[in-house]
């Protein structure tokens, strides 16, 4: 199992460092999985990620206080309204209300985190 958990911390570091070069893909939530994963696999990774200067940070308030910044909500905000009006725009009915209805889900549940 320790196997599993540190093969999927590290696919989750690549996609996290991936999201560092593309805007559309997120960093801090594939990190939060990759810490999760080091935790039961490998506690020297886990600390480095949790230690790093840029992103443990936000890691470190989600594990404490399960919150999110300000500047981390309005990024999220704004890319789930810009999926959602792409979806509007782009689907045929029935279809375009699943990206809104899921930006309305997750907006609401991402904006009544503390920060």
């Amino acid at each position: 199992m320790r196997t599993l958990y540190l093969l999927l911390g590290l696919v989750a570091v690549a996609l996290g460092t991936i999201g560092v070069f593309l805007p559309i893909l997120p960093t801090v939530p594939f990190l939060l999985l990759a810490a999760f994963c080091f935790a039961r696999s490998n506690p020297a990774w886990e600390r480095r990620v949790i230690e790093h200067p840029r992103f443990g940070p936000p890691i470190q308030a989600w594990r404490e206080r399960r919150a999110i910044s300000r500047r981390g909500k309005t990024a999220a905000l704004v890319a789930l309204t810009a999926s959602a009006a792409a979806g509007l725009l782009m689907l045929d009915s029935p279809w375009c209300y699943v990206p809104l209805a899921v930006a309305l889900m997750c907006g609401s549940w991402i904006a009544t985190r503390a920060e």
